[in-house]
Parts: C-alpha cells; structure tokens; sequence
C-alpha cells in the first residue's frame, strides 16, 4: 500500500460528522472519505448501523461497501452523557450529514434552528425519504419506494407480472446528490463564512433520474413505457448461439446504424420502408429486435464482439459479477483493489471511479463497530476515567 500522505486528498482537514444507515447517508459520508475527509461515524452502541448485520455478524458486505475510510464512534444519543460528547463533535466537525426521518433529531435537542445558532458553521446536510413537511413526510422509505413512487419502476417492471430487480438505485443517486449539496455549501462557506442546511430526498433524486421521461410528457404529452427510452435509443440486447448475451446500443447516430448492418451483412434491411429512418425504426422496434435477434442467435458471441469492433458499433458483453470482476478493462483500471483490516482480515473492495491529475487514494477498510471510540474521545479532552464513566453510563 502507498503512502497515503502522497495519494490525492482534496478535501484532506475537513471533518465531517455521519449519523447515517443504510446507504443514503453513508453513501455521501463515504464519498467525502474517498476525497479525503475524516468521517467519523456516529453507532448506536448495541449493533451499530443495520447493514452491519445484513448478512449476519456486524461485518457484513452490505455494510462494508458504504463506510470505507471512517471512523466509528460508539454513541448512544438516547443519553445525556452521549449527547454531551455530540455537542462536542459538533464544535468541530464541518459537516453533519444524517439520514433521520424529519423531527428525530429535534426530539433529542439537535433540531434545525438549535444546530444553525450553536453551529453556525456547520453544514447540516439532512436526507429524508419524502422531504420534511408533506402527507408521505412521516413514513419510512427504502430503495423500492423510490424508485415505485418516481416512475422508475414503472419504466423497467412488467405489470403483468411485477418483480423487483436489480442493484439500489434510488438510495444511491440520494446519497449522490447529496454530497454534491454539501459540497456546493461548503464552496458557498469559503465566502461567507456560513454554515447552510442541506436537504436531499429520496423522491425527488429519484425522480431527477427519469428527467427525460418528465419532459417528454410535460413539453409533448408523451407517457413513456418501458420501451420508450429502449426504442428510441435503439439498445438491444441479444442471445447469441453459444447462449451468451450482447448488448448493443445505437443511440440516434445514423453511422452506428449502418455500421451494424455491415457488420451484420444485411444492408438490406436499411432500404426497407420500415427500417429507412430512425424514427421508423422507433414504430417498428420489436419487429426489428426480432429480426436482430434471430441474426444474432446464428453464431457465437465472440464473433459478434469481432465483428461490431471492426466496424466501430458500441458493443458489450452482457457480464455478470464473477465476470465483471475479470473483465479485461476493469482491470486495466485498476478497479478493484486489495486491503486489510487489523481484526477482519484481507478485503477486495472497489476503488473510487473519480481520478485526481490520474491517481486515486487506496481504499481503507470499513471499521468495527466503535473501532475508534476511545481515540476519537481522547482527541476531545476525555480521560480514561472520563471514558470508563461514559461506558458504565452506557453513553458509548
């Protein structure tokens, strides 16, 4: 492992402050660790954040992949004891980003108004599930219910039979845009010397994802289904003979379209009527899917990567994980990476995708629960006698 004082660290000195589960929060907790902050992260003394249980034990993957390169402080904000020590976190830290349902923190003392006039510094970045007033503003939400309430499920699942699928994407463009409102305030802080109250919500992140379906409907009155966005963007994806798959896809560029009919060897099918012109070939989607893909199911799948590379059509296997990991591009990239934790052990994790003048910093494994309780106390003034006290009271 390098040297991590040489490695890039834009945000290096600034400390921010997680009381986060899940993923949205320690999502954007994790981003700004990846840029060189010093997150410490807030735990509950009795298991921590959910996810660290999400498949047993209190060290699961689930958890891992969102809270690399912090640090864990146990703390029970349910004491006054515990209270105190976040008053004092808070005296320093730059940003407090959380993901509490509206009113929780205010029922422990640290609400809006409190946090702007004792810290007015500080960046409050707070993550909902519907905003913080509303009818939906009480209720809980999780991944699916964005993406049900957004349009997005809409988009991708068959109403006639409906099934949930696929990676988080609702809780993780949240937790995106999310950092990107922290780190707006804070470039804003550099010139007033203020603190701002941040606010990002699963809804409406969701909702930013399907902005295209938002404006076809609202500019030209088109309610886009799940072929909508596929047709028009002419993407395929294809079985091949030895029963790999193949996604090819177009976009609205005429020489990707003749390039695949070259590749293909069947210029024929641009001289047809119905093929002739793109939007043609959007009326007529699913007969030309059928026909592609009967020419696709006639040979291998590397010969088809041959040949579509030849002729510059953008191409992909359709990879799973195992495949994914061995893929020779992501190598190059360096992707994934190998680190050790003191007490868990040897981790693969996936490097930041974000480069800085081509170098990256190396990722440090997800702490214990409470890892660095005991330092991060000392750092604030406590004694070990102050910090036994604080375990007896079971503040930590």
């Amino acid at each position: 492992m390098r040297n991590i004082a040489s490695q890039p660290q834009p945000l290096k000195g600034l400390m921010v402050l997680e009381l986060g589960t899940m993923i949205t929060a320690p999502l954007a907790g994790m981003l700004l660790a990846h840029a060189g902050a010093d997150v410490i992260k807030v735990e509950h003394p009795k298991g921590g954040d959910p996810f660290r249980s999400f498949r047993g034990g209190l060290y699961s993957p689930n958890f891992m992949v969102y809270n690399h390169g912090k640090r864990s402080v146990k703390l029970n904000l349910q004491s006054e004891a515990g209270r105190a020590v976040l008053r004092k976190l808070l005296e320093r830290a730059d940003v407090l980003v959380e993901n509490y349902r509206p009113g929780v923190l205010a029922r422990l003392g640290f609400g809006p108004d409190e946090i702007r006039k004792t810290y007015p510094r500080l960046i409050h970045c707070s993550i909902t599930g519907f905003g913080a007033t509303g009818p939906y503003s009480g209720r809980p939400a999780f991944d699916t219910i964005g993406l049900a309430l957004s349009g997005i499920g809409a988009s991708q699942w068959n109403p006639e039979d409906p099934q949930i699928m696929g990676p988080t994407v609702s809780d993780y463009v949240t937790g995106m845009y999310a950092c990107y409102g922290i780190l707006s305030a804070l470039h804003e802080r550099n010139r007033t010397g203020l603190g701002r109250r941040v606010e990002a919500n699963l809804l409406e992140c969701s909702i930013a994802v399907m902005a295209d379906y938002v404006a076809n409907f609202t500019q030209l009155g088109i309610s886009s289904k799940p072929l909508s966005r596929t047709a028009a963007s002419h993407a395929f994806a294809f079985r091949c003979a030895d029963g790999k798959l193949l996604a090819v896809h177009l976009s609205r560029h005429e020489k990707f379209w003749t390039s695949l009919l070259t590749a293909i060897a069947r210029p024929d099918l641009g001289h047809e009527e119905k093929f002739a012109t793109r939007q043609n070939r959007i009326e007529n989607y699913l007969e030309l899917r059928k026909i592609l893909s009967a020419v696709f199911a006639a040979k291998p799948r590397k010969h088809w990567m041959q040949v579509l590379e030849e002729q510059d059509v953008p191409f992909a296997p359709v990879n799973d994980t195992p495949e994914v990991c061995d893929d020779p591009q992501v190598r190059h990239l360096g992707t994934l990476c190998a680190t050790t934790h003191p007490t868990e052990g040897n981790i693969v994790a996936l490097r930041s995708p974000v480069l800085f003048d081509g170098d990256r910093p190396d990722v440090i494994a997800a702490p214990t629960l409470g890892e660095h309780t005991c330092g991060v106390l000392a750092d604030l003034g406590y004694s070990e006698q102050d910090i036994l006290e604080l375990q007896k009271a079971e503040a930590i």
